[in-house]
């Protein structure tokens, strides 16, 4: 069933926001694993779950949406709408940005930062769009309470604002997540071109891994899919490190409620035995990275890794394997890598008997020289790069 939006004309002063009067958000996730996304949301208890073009639409209390944004493994925001309004002209966001009560997410020194997102409506420039609504929240301010404007800080502000205007509709939100949600804060050291930690977590809801089988990445990196594999397999909160979530500044936060939902989600945390999940690298600097950065997880140190090439496995039989293997980025575009990717497919028909494999392309030309056929292929579009995640059944 289909939320209904309550629109306010410019210039309105809203009795409550709209998310507290109609009870939705808006989730950003990465296209390619939007499905998944939308599975996760209703794992989580969250209703009215709906795929926009923006993001996924859906309903939730403030304990749910605590609990969102602390667990997800693959969304990467929850945005809260404060005003949902029509927008043709960038005059009708200033009126209604201004109209907002701003200084419900304001004390002295907080910092602020705004995105933008403007998809088929006759105001077409995001960043004239973002000066806007930073002038309107300035001016709101100045004209309203005597105090002195919050300061810009697009690194790290204290009160991220998100404005999305998609066929001539606007709706101004706070990003209840903070900092994205793929920051888990365990990387502490990283190698070239680390892979996203939503990416890693889809590529591993993807495999269906049962957290029995014994999983194993040859070409670990600084260790992000192991990071991943270890939370799931541990119950482990995404969000376990973040010191810090958006909807802690909300008029309405309820502190009781989310030490109270943080402490059930903590409960769940289990152990893995030794052996479960392991990996390896050739470089020393990725194996003192995924090291490092596991160790800072319950259980980290249950994760074995160690240097040595892949060519060098003795064998890898009965297991589940994903990796990340080198391409351009990470190894140099001057680098020709057919013969790479070739002795790859050799190690994995000769090593790797009764294995399943998952291998993230993060440039697919390289597949055919794999020498493999696929048993299964999605296009898994992410940072950039229009990547492919092949499954190999090894026999």
């Amino acid at each position: 069933m289909k939320t209904r939006l309550r629109k306010q004309a410019p210039g309105h002063q809203p009795s409550a926001y709209v998310y507290q009067q109609e009870n939705w958000y808006v989730a950003r996730v990465e296209e390619s694993f939007k499905a998944a996304g939308i599975q996760e949301l209703a794992d989580l208890s969250a209703a009215d779950i709906e795929p926009t073009p923006r993001g996924i639409r859906f309903s939730a209390d403030r304990a749910t949406l605590y609990k969102i944004n602390y667990t997800s493994r693959l969304l990467s925001r929850c945005l809260a709408p404060l005003a949902v309004f029509p927008c043709r002209h960038t005059d009708d966001l200033y009126s209604a940005g201004k109209a907002l009560p701003w200084k419900d997410f304001f004390i002295k020194g907080r910092t602020f930062a705004i995105t933008a997102d403007v998809v088929n409506s006759d105001i077409t420039d995001a960043r004239y769009t973002t000066l806007r609504l930073k002038d309107a929240i300035a001016d709101y301010f100045t004209e309203n309470t005597g105090r002195q404007r919050p300061d810009v800080d697009t690194r790290n502000p204290d009160v991220r604002v998100d404005v999305t205007i998609l066929d001539n509709r606007a709706i101004i939100s706070l990003d209840t997540s903070g900092e994205a949600l793929h920051k888990r804060g365990y990387r502490e050291l990283s190698v070239s071109a680390p892979m996203q930690e939503t990416v890693a977590a889809a590529i591993l809801h993807f495999s269906r891994w049962d957290k029995k089988t014994p999983l194993y990445d040859p070409m670990c990196g600084s260790g992000t899919l192991l990071c991943e594999a270890l939370m799931a397999a541990c119950n482990i909160p995404a969000g376990i490190l973040r010191g810090a979530f958006g909807f802690q500044i909300l008029p309405d936060f309820d502190p009781v409620l989310w030490q109270q939902v943080r402490k059930e989600a903590d409960a769940e945390i289990t152990e893995i035995p030794e052996g479960l999940i392991a990996g390896s690298d050739v470089n020393p600097a990725a194996v003192t990275a995924a090291k490092t950065n596991l160790m800072g997880l319950h259980y980290g140190g249950r994760v074995s890794i160690t240097q040595q090439a892949f060519l060098d496995i003795p064998e890898l039989e009965n297991r589940l394997i994903i990796t990340n293997p080198p391409y351009g980025i990470r190894m140099g575009r001057d680098r020709d890598l057919r013969f790479f990717y070739k002795c790859l497919g050799d190690f994995l028909k000769q090593k790797c008997r009764g294995s399943t494999a998952w291998i993230y392309f993060g440039d697919r030309d390289y597949i055919k020289n794999l020498g493999l056929k696929t048993a299964w292929k999605l296009p898994l579009r992410a940072g950039g790069l229009d990547g492919r995640l092949v499954r190999y059944e090894l026999y």
